[in-house]
C-alpha cells in the first residue's frame, strides 16, 4: 500500500495527470508576450491619434500654448522672480508673445509678398534653363511654377465662393488663437496648481515621480523651442546676409522662407536652401548660384557642427532618423501642422521616457533624479 511519501516522490498529486512539458519554449513564450505587448501600445497610440484628429479643435490650442508657454516660460518667471503678481506676469507674458509671433509673422509674410513673384519668376527661369539638360523633369517643373500662382488664385476664388465656408475657416482660425493665447495664460499662472492637483491626483507614492516625467517633458520642449528660434533667428540672417553679398532677388523672402523652415529641422532647411539656390542659379547664372550654395553649405555646417551641439545637446537629444520618422507620422496625421508639433512632442516624449529609464535604472523606490533640492521636492511649482 503507498503512502504520502510515494505520492510526493513522484511528482504529481492524487486525481491528477502527470506533469506535462509546456507546449512552447520559454523563448518563445518571451517573444509573444513582447509581441502583445507592442501590439497592445500600438493600439493606445492608434486610438490617441484617432482622437487627437476627432478633437483637433480642441487639442491644437492646447498644444500651441504648450509650446508658446515653454517659449516665453523663462521670461515668466524672470516676472514672478521679481516679486509681480502672478496673473499680471503671465499676463505680461502673453503680451509678449503676441507682440513676438505677430511682428514676426507680419515681417515673414510681407517679405514673402513682397518677394514672391520675383521668386516664382526665378524659380520658373530656372526651371526653364533645367530644361535644356534634363528633359521632361525641367518642363515639369517650368509648368508647376507657371500654374504656381493660378493654383493659389483659383483656390481662392474657390474659398471666396463658399462665403460661409470662408468665414467659418477664419472663425475657427480666430477661436483657436484666442483659446492657445488663454490657455498659455492659464498654463503660465497656475502651474503650481497643477503640480499640486498631480499630487493629489497620482495614485499612491507616484506623485513625485510623475513630476519628475512632466518636468523632464516640458524641459525638452522648452529647450526644442528655445535652441529652434535662436537657430533659426540666425540661419535666416546669415543666409539673408549672404544673398544679398551676392545679389540675388527676393533675399528677404528667401531668409524669412529659412526662418519658417528651420521649425522643420533637416527637410525645412533643405527646401529653403533648394529654393534659394535655384532662385541664384535663375537670377545670377552657375557662379553667383555655387556661391550661394557655398552660403547655404556653410551656414548648415555651423547649425550642425556648432550651434546644435552648444544649444540643443543638453535638452534635445534625439536621432536624425527619430526626427525624420516623426516629421512623416506629423505629416501623415495633420498635415504641415503635423510636421510642426511633431518634433517638439517626440522630444517630450523622449525626455519622459529617458526619466523612466533613469527610475528603473535607479530601482524602485529610489529617487532617480539624484538630489533633494527644491525642484525634487513634491511640493515645488513646476517650471513652467
Amino acid at each position: 500500500m503507498r503512502n504520502d511519501s510515494d505520492h510526493n516522490r513522484s511528482g504529481a498529486e492524487p486525481g491528477r495527470p502527470p506533469h506535462s512539458p509546456p507546449l512552447l519554449p520559454i523563448e518563445a513564450r518571451r517573444a509573444a508576450a513582447w509581441c502583445a505587448a507592442a501590439l497592445l501600445v500600438a493600439a493606445v497610440l492608434a486610438v490617441g491619434g484617432w482622437l487627437c484628429v476627432e478633437l483637433s479643435a480642441a487639442v491644437t490650442p492646447v498644444l500651441l500654448a504648450l509650446l508658446g508657454s515653454a517659449l516665453l516660460g523663462p521670461l515668466y518667471r524672470r516676472l514672478v522672480a521679481m516679486r509681480l503678481n502672478r496673473s499680471l506676469a503671465a499676463g505680461l507674458t502673453c503680451a509678449v508673445l503676441v507682440i513676438v509671433v505677430g511682428g514676426a509673422g507680419y515681417i515673414v509674410v510681407s517679405a514673402l509678398v513682397e518677394t514672391g513673384d520675383q521668386i516664382i519668376a526665378s524659380l520658373k527661369d530656372a526651371a526653364a534653363d533645367l530644361s535644356k539638360h534634363v528633359g521632361m523633369a525641367g518642363n515639369s517643373l517650368s509648368d508647376l511654377a507657371t500654374n504656381a500662382k493660378t493654383l493659389v488664385s483659383k483656390f481662392g476664388s474657390t474659398a471666396a465662393s463658399g462665403l460661409l465656408a470662408g468665414v467659418s475657416i477664419v472663425g475657427q482660425f480666430i477661436a483657436a488663437a484666442v483659446l492657445a493665447l488663454l490657455l498659455t495664460f492659464f498654463f503660465l499662472r497656475d502651474s503650481d496648481k497643477a503640480v499640486r492637483a498631480l499630487h493629489d491626483w497620482a495614485p499612491r507614492n507616484s506623485a513625485p515621480q510623475l513630476e519628475r516625467m512632466a518636468r523632464r517633458g516640458f524641459q525638452s520642449i522648452e529647450g526644442f523651442m528655445r535652441g529652434t528660434t535662436f537657430i533659426a533667428l540666425i540661419d535666416a540672417l546669415c543666409i539673408t546676409v549672404g544673398l544679398l553679398v551676392l545679389k540675388v532677388p527676393g533675399a528677404f523672402g528667401l531668409g524669412a522662407l529659412v526662418f519658417v523652415g528651420a521649425y522643420i529641422p533637416y527637410l525645412g532647411a533643405f527646401i529653403s536652401g533648394a529654393v534659394a539656390i535655384l532662385v541664384a542659379f535663375a537670377d545670377r547664372g552657375v557662379v553667383i548660384a555655387l556661391w550661394a550654395l557655398g552660403v547655404v553649405v556653410a551656414v548648415q555646417v555651423l547649425e550642425g557642427h556648432v550651434l546644435q551641439p552648444m544649444i540643443q545637446s543638453r535638452t534635445v537629444q534625439m536621432h536624425p532618423a527619430v526626427v525624420m520618422l516623426a516629421i512623416t507620422a506629423g505629416a501623415s496625421v495633420a498635415g504641415i501642422l503635423g510636421m510642426l508639433l511633431s518634433v517638439p512632442l517626440t522630444a517630450a516624449v523622449s525626455g519622459v521616457l529617458h526619466e523612466l529609464r533613469k527610475h528603473y535604472a535607479a530601482g524602485p523606490g529610489t529617487d532617480a533624479s539624484g538630489g533633494s533640492g527644491p525642484e525634487d521636492s513634491p511640493t515645488a511649482p513646476a517650471s513652467s
